[in-house]
């Protein structure tokens, strides 16, 4: 009789064909960013610390910035706040998805990234694996990726030299892909066209400098109000 696996193990192998695409992004987007942050003389540890209890991989980018010019608590609170926005409405969106998880909501809420956000929205697990399991997994998995994309990254730079200009807009690249992996469903078309035209009538209006969270807020408000349509 052959044994089962553990259900961990289980949800995991389940989870993980569904991360690879954010594996090969996470490792070249981490890659950039420690070899950003061995440049400016943060080493290793730093990388380390700031993956694992920052875990936003945008403001991680923008923190590099902040980190080696005159420290302004009050610019670096508004900018994480503008940056990080987008969070409040991953939140929201998945407040059906993780009703009834227990202790394994906080995880999940503290691990929720914009790559994990699209997989556990869109992605649903075998009928033998629960959902939690299956939740978690993802989630854990791609927060492995990011830290060990970085401390890899870190660690390269430590002994390749070269010009890192541009590196930066490697989550710039992630996140249009994403974009595209989701419009390729035709369920999510519709949704893809929302977004474009809502942000286009933010940056319209509200300029390229402030156009994130009113494009999301008006996404969000043109969405719940289409729900049942879309």
């Amino acid at each position: 009789m052959e044994k089962k696996p553990h259900p961990a193990l289980a949800a995991v192998r389940a989870a993980f064909p569904s991360t690879v695409p954010v594996l090969t992004g996470y490792l070249v987007l981490g890659i950039a960013y420690g070899v950003l942050m061995q440049t400016k003389g943060y080493g290793v540890p730093w990388v380390l610390l700031m993956c694992c209890l920052a875990y936003c991989g945008s403001m991680q980018f923008v923190a590099i910035t902040l980190l080696v010019t005159a420290f302004d608590p009050l610019q670096a609170l508004l900018m994480s706040l503008m940056v990080n926005a987008r969070h409040l409405f991953y939140g929201v969106s998945m407040l059906g998805k993780y009703r009834g998880m227990g202790a394994a909501k906080f995880p999940l809420i503290y691990t929720l990234s914009d790559e994990t956000f699209s997989i556990v929205s869109s992605v649903e697990p075998p009928e033998d694996v629960p959902q939690k399991d299956f939740y978690l997994s993802v989630s854990l998995l791609n927060y492995g990726y990011w830290a060990a994309g970085s401390v890899l990254g870190a660690v390269a730079g430590r002994f390749i030299t070269f010009d890192a200009t541009g590196l930066d807009f490697a989550l710039t690249g992630l996140f249009v892909v994403l974009f595209i992996e989701q419009v390729k469903n035709p369920q999510n078309r519709m949704s893809g066209v929302i977004v474009l035209v809502c942000s286009a009538a933010a940056l319209a209006v509200f300029g390229a400098d402030n156009l994130v969270i009113p494009a999301m807020v008006l996404v969000l408000i043109v969405l719940l109000l289409g729900r049942k349509k879309l």
